[in-house]
């Protein structure tokens, strides 16, 4: 998950006699003339927001009935040799934890083709430690890649201006969270903080979150062994753990293996 320049979701007051108007937006930019601009969370509070006209509604809505009519023409009635095993059932090599974030589709940025990677995305590309009441919904994906599709490598892909990251650095100890999910969520990642912001403390806050993007990705690589049939997989030489990070910015991506 991220925006833009300061990649989250910004709120501004506008003063009145008696009231403020809280007027939210998805990747405002950071005011250029500051230099110590940190990304704000918006409260979870009603916003007032201009309702979306229903034409806008039903172009956005034709444009993913488009994009199909395109996919089918264009590659799924071109390749019957390839869908046709997949309609068999699926066996991919790959499991990919990738943010949710738009720009960041491992798909398109890792060429990755149908059948090749069973795919979680979330916020900030975390993987939580196991634990069966809280995040079964992460480990059920876990345990049914490993045990049942036999992934052969996990990777987790973390990313450059990463929205969720700079949420994890701007969290502040003690503050009430402006979300019912997100805060919670990203603390997965506090070990990380904790490391850049004693490591990198004379950083600038872009550059400890750049280390950042990195670092959490190295935390939910341990967190994964916390699954026994993840454990197990790298003991007996069957399952590989990569890290990875994926620059849009300038076009790079780096892998490393914890």
């Amino acid at each position: 998950m991220s925006t833009a320049a300061a990649n989250w979701c910004y709120a501004t007051v506008a003063p009145r006699a008696r009231s403020s108007t809280i007027v939210a937006s998805l990747g405002t930019p950071a005011p250029s003339n500051s230099s110590s601009f940190r990304p704000k969370l918006i409260r979870n509070t009603p916003v007032q927001a201009a309702p979306v006209a229903p034409a806008l509604m039903d172009a956005a809505v034709e444009r993913l009935k488009t994009g199909f009519e395109k996919f089918k023409t264009e590659v799924y009635d071109k390749k019957p040799d390839f869908f046709e095993p997949l309609k068999a059932g699926q066996a991919p090599k790959y499991m990919v934890f990738a943010c949710a974030d738009s720009r960041v589709c491992p798909s398109v940025t890792l060429g990755l083709e149908p059948g090749e990677a069973f795919t979680i995305r979330n916020i900030a590309n975390m993987v939580p430690s196991y634990c069966k009441n809280k995040y079964a919904g992460v480990g059920s994906a876990i345990e049914y890649a490993v045990c049942a599709l036999k992934v052969e490598v996990i990777v987790v892909i973390g990313h450059s201006r990463c929205g969720g990251i700079k949420a994890l650095l701007s969290l502040k100890d003690g503050a009430d969270d402006s979300f019912h999910f997100v805060e919670d969520w990203v603390r997965i990642g506090f070990p990380a903080k904790k490391k850049v912001q004693t490591e990198c403390a004379s950083m600038p806050f872009d550059d400890q979150c750049t280390v950042l993007e990195k670092e959490a990705v190295n935390v939910s690589l341990q967190n994964l062994l916390t699954y026994p049939f993840v454990k197990e997989g790298v003991s007996n030489g069957t399952l590989k753990l990569v890290g990875g990070h994926y620059d849009f910015v300038s076009g790079k991506f780096e892998t490393w293996e914890q």
